[in-house]
């Protein structure tokens, strides 16, 4: 099976191969190592923060100055990405071919933004102009909520939408919408208030129901298959409360499936809005799965400006020059770090509270895409792969596991996101600087901190140093920021999947976990299992 995948896969253009089998790869391993402390000292590390810079979509700047590469070692990497053919890979997936071996399907995340390439044709429909059907249908109905043209039963307007998903159905979304949440209440965009339900604790349901009134409230469930079990119990439970409050579900419900699901064509619901099975949940942050709760919190024009900001940094993805390419060198660095320098883990470490849930977002992105022991032909490969991904906003981070990360025994990269300018506009100025100014100062003192150490008779208060770490700066986080920041970090991912020659868009690992549940609740059990289920009184 695993040679007929490598002929169905294989074409003149592109080959995959393991990272062991490059030719870069053994040059990589042979390089000289950059002494970070030194590199950043003095006018040689102010000299490096300036060149190792690269422009990104919407004023954003991907800053590497404080990583472990000099000019050789970035000659080898971008010689890495030309032998792991990363453009050709990235080419072969936005025009359609079968990406995703696992599963045997495309992959068509970046499709729902902008046509990278080629006309995308599979199932005989353009996914391109499917994608966007449904982003105007999400649109209209949006802008009637908003307007009052949809109303509930007593013909009042709905104040709040409330998401009903698990995973990617709430991960990017919920993400998303706290990240713009500020922005919107100071651009006069927020339009509804959003609120989630992602776990199938009957807390979390019962906690969003008590804090929102449900007679003004949408509901949007979210399931592919319609089959979802966590889903679908949720989906009840908000039922049940509807029906106590002496309301009609169905004149509170609006579906976001899959044209085929049992929930497509039910009268339970208000409306459905489609996804296909081209794009993962990690990846649905940029379709209906996002676009229904987005759009009707922020309006249909917020959510299009993140799908702009995303489109380009997509096609700034595509440049061949790896040091015009942040996505790509970004991946290429993180496959440096893990593969020859041995880390285990990288720090996700936003400055701005408004990212407060990317760091989670970006986990499931990173670690379920990436988290595989076997390549995209189901052979075991001989070197490590993803990265253990974790993180919190800087300044309470600072006071939390910084510790660890400034003098610990693991040396963790840590990848910063800071912004000069502040959401809301509203600041106040203390002993000569703002919180903005004085938010941007812990950023840049925690880069060189790392990086350069301190030096101390007292071993206590020593710090080594040496402690790689990058920096996205942005003017300010808006939609189309957040969108070329989504871009990004998807990219950045889906390259180092490729050079890993993994197939980073199934997630076998979640599935197995779902069918012992289901054993457990029918009462399938024996050894260990049943133990389990007995002690947890199921």
């Amino acid at each position: 099976m695993n040679e007929s995948f490598r002929n169905e896969e294989e074409s003149d253009m592109v080959t995959w191969n393991n990272l062991d089998t490059l030719t870069s790869y053994t040059e990589l391993q042979g390089a000289e190592k950059v002494q970070l402390a030194e590199a950043m000292s003095g006018e040689n590390g102010a000299e490096r923060v300036k060149k190792y810079s690269v422009p990104m979509a919407e004023g954003l700047v991907y800053n590497y100055g404080a990583k472990q590469v000099d000019d050789n070692i970035l000659d080898i990497l971008a010689k890495l990405a030309e032998e792991a053919q990363l453009i050709e890979k990235y080419e072969a997936l936005y025009n359609g071919e079968m990406i995703n071996t696992g599963e045997k399907r495309l992959v068509l995340h970046q499709l729902t933004r902008g046509q990278l390439g080629d006309a995308v044709v599979a199932d005989g429909v353009d996914k391109r102009a499917f994608y966007v059907e449904q982003q105007t249908k999400i649109a209209e109905f949006a802008k009637k909520v908003h307007a009052g043209e949809i109303t509930n039963a007593a013909g009042e307007k709905f104040t709040t939408v409330v998401q009903i998903g698990i995973g990617g159905s709430d991960l990017g979304p919920r993400a998303i919408y706290i990240a713009l949440e500020n922005w919107a209440k100071a651009n006069d965009s927020l339009k509804m208030k959003a609120e989630f339900i992602s776990n199938v604790d009957p807390d979390d349901a019962s906690g969003v129901l008590s804090k929102v009134d449900v007679a003004h409230s949408i509901f949007v469930l979210v399931s592919k298959s319609g089959t979802t079990l966590e889903t679908l119990t949720n989906e009840s439970f908000v039922k049940d409360a509807l029906k106590k409050a002496g309301l009609d579900p169905s004149k509170h419900m609006i579906a976001v499936t899959s044209e085929t699901s049992p929930l497509a064509q039910s009268d339970d619901y208000l409306a459905a809005f489609f996804m296909d099975d081209y794009i993962g949940g990690r990846y649905s942050s940029t379709s209906a799965v996002g676009g229904a709760v987005l759009s009707l919190a922020f309006g249909p024009e917020v959510f299009a400006q993140f799908l702009a900001g995303a489109a380009k940094e997509d096609e700034l993805a595509k440049e061949k020059d790896l040091l015009k390419n942040p996505a790509m060198l970004d991946a290429v660095i993180g496959v440096y770090e893990r593969n020859v320098l041995g880390y285990l883990d990288t720090a996700v470490l936003p400055y701005s509270q408004a990212l407060s849930r990317f760091p989670a977002h970006l986990q499931q992105l990173d670690m379920e895409s990436n988290g595989k022991s076997v390549n995209r032909f189901g052979e075991p490969v001989n070197y490590q792969t993803g990265p253990v991904i974790f993180g919190e906003p800087g300044t309470n981070g600072q006071h939390s596991f910084y510790q660890l990360l400034h003098q610990g025994t693991d040396i963790v990269p840590l990848q910063f996101v800071g912004f000069k300018n502040n959401q809301m506009d509203q600041d106040v100025v203390i002993q000569g600087s703002t919180s903005q100014q004085k938010l941007c100062a812990n950023v840049a003192a925690q880069i060189v901190a790392f990086a350069c150490g301190k030096d101390d008779e007292n071993r206590n208060k020593k710090f080594e140093g040496g402690r790689p770490s990058s920096i996205i700066i942005g003017e300010k986080l808006t939609p189309g920021a957040l969108g070329a920041l989504l871009s990004h970090f998807e990219n950045k991912v889906m390259f180092q999947g490729f050079v890993w020659n993994l197939n980073s868009f199934d997630q076998e690992g979640v599935q197995l976990g779902k069918v012992l549940a289901k054993r457990v609740l029918a009462h399938e059990t024996d050894g260990a299992l049943k133990v389990y289920s007995d002690l947890l009184n199921i």
